[in-house]
């Protein structure tokens, strides 16, 4: 099929056999599709989610705040298997009514605070337990500047290059080209911030490289859509010394493991309730 095959109707219609990797759980509705029940931890935090990059986003926020000492952090995770479609349960849309992980839940308020969208939860956490966001307002504003970038950014990462590149049915030149080069773009954009600052924001690890490191981590390293040398990361040395920075950090080898289910079984931790449930994996 070519690029230009296919001509809109007048009224889309929803077609369930479209094709691509998540064919079988998108629709065009919002909402619960079944009941059930989301279980509850010990912990006032209790997270839901999976360890894609915006679920790894908060596992790792949550573990580098334990490693900071704050013991109010401590936190259940469950695993959502999106795959599944157990984002659509009335359980999880109560918590997160747009169905996409991660989504938090904070017990220690009275009613309980849902928080949901990875950025919202990471400015939550670090507002909460004042940690990884700096209080001077050129820095905190710095920081906030680049955590909103990332949310912005992102989608053209994986929703664009990622969802062409890799999951879809069939391989189209225009899409692959276009978010390729508005990937590379970025790359170049981190590479150059990253040459003039140890960290995304600048001197000091914040939520910024939490939020940023998961998503262009995960393509440096390769570990993501099997896209690091159609798009020749090693022409960005700024940022891959930032990537093996961050990633060598003890909270983050920790964080990228919780809610993970594919790969070695040692780098897997389809649910977090304590530090103890660590020991034997790879971190």
């Amino acid at each position: 099929m070519s690029d230009s095959s296919y001509t809109p109707p007048r009224i889309w219609q929803w077609d369930p056999n479209n094709g691509g990797k998540f064919a079988s759980i998108n629709r065009p509705t919002a909402g619960a599709r079944f009941d059930q029940e989301l279980p509850v931890g010990d912990h006032s935090l209790q997270l839901y989610s999976l360890a894609t990059p915006n679920g790894v986003k908060v596992t790792i926020m949550l573990e580098e705040l334990l490693e900071a000492g704050v013991s109010n952090a401590e936190y259940d995770a469950f695993l959502i298997d999106i795959s599944e479609g157990e984002q659509f349960s009335s359980g999880f849309v109560a918590v997160n009514p747009n169905s996409k992980i991660p989504a938090l839940m904070d017990h220690s308020t009275q009613p309980p605070t849902r928080v949901f969208e990875s950025g919202s939860i990471l400015l939550y956490l670090a507002e909460k337990f004042n940690a990884f966001l700096p209080k001077d307002a050129r820095q905190h504003t710095e920081t906030l500047n680049w955590l909103f970038w990332q949310m912005g950014a992102a989608p053209f990462l994986g929703g664009g290059f990622g969802h062409f590149y890799a999951y879809a049915p069939e391989k189209y030149e225009y899409p692959i080209n276009r978010y390729a080069m508005e990937v590379k773009r970025q790359f170049d954009l981190l590479n150059q911030q990253l040459a003039k600052h140890t960290y995304i924001a600048g001197e000091t690890y914040s939520i910024a490289d939490i939020a940023i490191w998961p998503w262009y981590a995960a393509v440096v390293n390769n570990e993501a859509y099997d896209a690091a040398e159609f798009l020749q990361v090693r022409e960005y040395p700024h940022l891959i010394r930032w990537v093996k920075q961050i990633g060598a950090r003890p909270a983050v080898k920790r964080g990228r493991l919780v809610n993970r289910a594919w790969g070695d079984e040692a780098e897997q931790l389809h649910e977090r309730h304590s530090a103890a449930d660590f020991a034997g994996k790879k971190c």
